[in-house]
């Protein structure tokens, strides 16, 4: 069945509101559940963008002066160092090693921030661990680095091969958000609405890799 650009947005925005009403329901003190989008900007009006999802839906999202809106920037792996404060997707390996998908260097501002390890919506079977890094093992030849993570009450090793993208973020604001930038988005249905609270966005192309 094929949507036009209003039905797809629609429909995304019944499904955002159709899980958060699930999560009301099922916890009616709790606050809305936040839903990941990840795509392109399509379209940018006064208060809202329009989002192409990257399962090819279409969604229109209210963007108050609340949101909060970071850069993401390239980085090198040899910039993460002892006690660098990471956050990284990663897929667990049969040794009880993590192996990353990407790595996030937070910015000293934002240390702390979701610190822990749980599962994570990017891939399948992935996770995700914010994290204080306490040692770095520099592999010989291609095979990259390996990090000793500590957050409270755990500790994981994450092997960081050479080809996975690192980058850390900034403060940026509404002027980052043009037509064809690659962003990520943490949203929640808000008075029936589906509203960004975080975009963080690449420039020029670039494209987030949470």
């Amino acid at each position: 069945m094929m949507f036009n650009r209003r039905q797809a947005s629609m429909l995304v925005g019944a499904v955002l509101a159709a899980t958060l009403s699930t999560t009301f329901a099922q916890a009616p003190a709790a606050p809305a559940a936040p839903v990941r989008i990840r795509g392109a900007i399509e379209k940018i009006e006064p208060g809202s963008i329009t989002v192409r999802d990257r399962s090819g839906e279409v969604v229109t999202l209210a963007v108050p002066a609340s949101t909060t809106i970071a850069e993401v920037l390239p980085m090198q792996l040899a910039d993460i160092q002892a006690g660098s404060f990471i956050g990284s997707g990663a897929m667990p390996q049969p040794d009880g090693t993590l192996r990353a998908i990407q790595v996030v260097v937070f910015p000293e501002a934002m240390r702390g921030t979701g610190e822990g390890h749980r599962n994570w919506d990017a891939v399948p079977q992935s996770t995700m661990t914010n994290a204080t890094v306490d040692q770095v093992v520099v592999a010989s030849g291609p095979a990259g680095r390996t990090l000793k993570l500590k957050y409270k009450d755990g500790e994981k090793t994450l092997v960081v091969p050479p080809d996975v993208p690192v980058v850390t973020l900034k403060p940026a604001d509404a002027s980052l958000l043009v037509v064809g930038a690659k962003l990520s988005v943490t949203a929640v249905m808000k008075d029936g609405t589906p509203t960004a609270t975080r975009i963080t966005a690449g420039r020029n192309g670039f494209a987030p890799p949470m």
